[in-house]
């Protein structure tokens, strides 16, 4: 398939170098944007078009936009990492890719070709590759992805035109305070998603049905959500943005794929890591007894969170209506750990990469 040639235009007055050097010494998450952002089109009966590099800047939507009264958007999150050697590589970008192309077709939205995707992500470091930080620790160059309807008119009914978009943003850590373990609240009332729905979609639905709990959590003075499945109510599921894994000794489980609960790439590497170093890893059900039971027996030794955004984050305690647990000792576990630092490594050059999964942007 030939990847679709990307028009570049790029910001004639990008950000001066000392404030943008500023902004990559303490980058947070999501707070600034680079100079420039990626676009492509999609129009019934003619396809993908009109693939442009252009500022970053507003998107003008007209009131009656079918994405604003139907919610037809989807979006996915990917890293680059600036390599010990100065160039960059994009970490896994086709599995991202793949999942769009899934998210796409939950949601009755076209498909972007792997090839296109990746070529974009390409394109969009490419041009900004200043904005990626300097190698050492975990800063990263943030992608962000999405799509929306863009055609005007009312009626219930997947849109005849789309707009894709990559914009891009310097990454620190995730939760202030770096690597320390957070708390989570498990709602029993709430849920996320229900099998046959969408939850294993990267939608923004999915995330704003998430929010309600998450205030609920913080009124619990926890850090984070963690959900149970919509049936039986027993099954651990995920958090409201990351998956999760238990670990039992040499033993790390993560919830199994359930059709509500999103497919992470970090979620999926890890498996692959946690063999690699010789852990039995595998996905099974979870319930909210056993979580409870194993831990208060010693038998369930860590509890860690994962994402794109976060990486690896220790889970330190657990709270329910019901009452309350501490994880562990509270402090971050040796096998979480040294995931955290065998993934990072990975991603950053500073270990081999058996499985291909580093993409060294041109």
């Amino acid at each position: 398939m030939t990847t679709l040639a990307i028009e570049l235009k790029p910001n004639s007055h990008p950000l001066p170098a000392a404030e943008r050097e500023a902004r990559l010494a303490n980058p947070g998450f999501g707070r600034f944007f680079t100079d420039n952002m990626v676009t492509i089109r999609w129009t019934e009966g003619r396809g993908w078009h009109d693939a442009q590099l252009v500022p970053y800047g507003p998107l003008e939507l007209d009131p009656a936009n079918m994405t604003l009264h139907y919610a037809q958007e989807i979006f996915e999150g990917l890293k680059a990492y600036r390599q010990p050697d100065g160039t960059v590589a994009l970490f896994r970008p086709e599995r991202n890719a793949l999942r769009f192309q899934h998210s796409a077709r939950t949601l009755a939205m076209p498909e972007l070709p792997v090839e296109t995707f990746i070529a974009a992500c390409d394109a969009l470091v490419a041009q900004d590759i200043d904005w990626v930080p300097p190698h050492g620790g975990e800063s990263s160059l943030y992608l962000r992805p999405f799509m929306i309807a863009a055609e005007v008119g009312l009626g219930v009914r997947p849109a005849n035109e789309y707009l894709f978009v990559i914009i891009a943003s310097p990454a620190g850590a995730y939760f202030e305070g770096g690597v320390k373990p957070v708390s989570i609240w498990i709602s029993q009332d709430r849920v996320r998603a229900v099998p046959g729905g969408m939850g294993d979609a990267k939608t923004g639905g999915n995330y704003a049905a998430s929010l309600l709990a998450q205030a609920e959590a913080a009124r619990e003075g926890c850090a984070q959500v963690a959900y149970l499945d919509a049936v039986e109510r027993k099954w651990v599921e995920e958090l409201g943005g990351m998956n999760l894994y238990f670990v039992y000794g040499d033993r790390i489980v993560t919830p199994s794929l359930t059709g509500s609960l999103l497919e992470g790439v970090t979620r999926d590497s890890l498996l692959t890591v946690a063999r690699d170093l010789g852990y039995q890893a595998e996905e099974a059900r979870v319930s909210i007894d056993q979580w409870r039971e194993d831990t208060a027996n010693g038998t369930l030794t860590e509890v860690f969170a994962c994402g794109t955004a976060a990486v690896i984050t220790p889970v330190g305690s657990v709270k329910t209506k019901d009452g309350a647990w501490t994880q562990g000792d509270g402090a971050p576990g040796p096998v979480t750990m040294r995931l955290r630092e065998q993934l990072l490594a990975i991603q950053t050059g500073n270990a081999v990469d058996p499985h291909g999964w580093r993409h060294t942007v041109a």
